[in-house]
């Protein structure tokens, strides 16, 4: 199953129409956000935010809600779930590939407090840069922010595909990085 793997919209409606479309345009079965999808948080500014639309941003997940798993962020809360038509988990497992893989926002756990049992792989949001790491048999990634990316990364985003993770920038999906775990 190929699934597309996004973070950190943070109320962008211009940049969930691009996770939307390039997940149309990969093909992919399956959409996975990992948290920060309205609220900008108090460390990001609104005007810093392209196209800031909580309710745009609402109706273009509520359209593929049917192929869509929302992991819950530090910045989503409770009045987020009355515009979403999907429910947001505090964390999740995929079995791909006869991997385990471990989803989580970040702000709990991420590659310097490593879940208990995470399986083959951990990815998660939150730090705002894409990356994808082997540590200790572990393959770690994370997707970056699709809205505001940090120290200097793409716009990027995830494509995991029989057991191998690909970084790609949204703005026109060059590979980053890739990796087999």
């Amino acid at each position: 199953m190929k699934i597309m793997i996004a973070s950190d919209v943070h109320g962008s409606s211009y940049y969930a129409e691009k996770i939307k479309s390039t997940f149309e345009k990969e093909g992919a079965e399956l959409l996975v956000l990992l948290g920060d999808i309205y609220n900008p948080g108090p460390r990001n500014p609104i005007e810093k935010v392209r196209e800031y639309a909580p309710l745009k941003v609402a109706e273009t997940f509520n359209s593929v809600k049917d192929r869509l798993m929302v992991i819950k962020g530090n910045c989503d809360s409770q009045v987020d779930t009355l515009i979403s038509e999907f429910y947001f988990a505090e964390e999740g497992v995929i079995l791909e590939g006869g991997k385990r893989i471990t989803l989580t926002h970040g702000h709990i756990f991420n590659k310097d407090n490593m879940p208990p049992a995470c399986g083959d792989a951990l990815i998660y949001g939150h730090v705002h840069t894409g990356f994808i790491i082997k540590e200790n048999g572990v393959t770690i990634a994370n997707p970056g922010s699709v809205t505001l990316p940090k120290e200097g990364t793409a716009h990027s985003y995830l494509i995991l595909d029989g057991g191998v993770l690909t970084l790609k920038d949204i703005d026109g999906g060059k590979v980053v990085q890739e990796e087999k775990i």
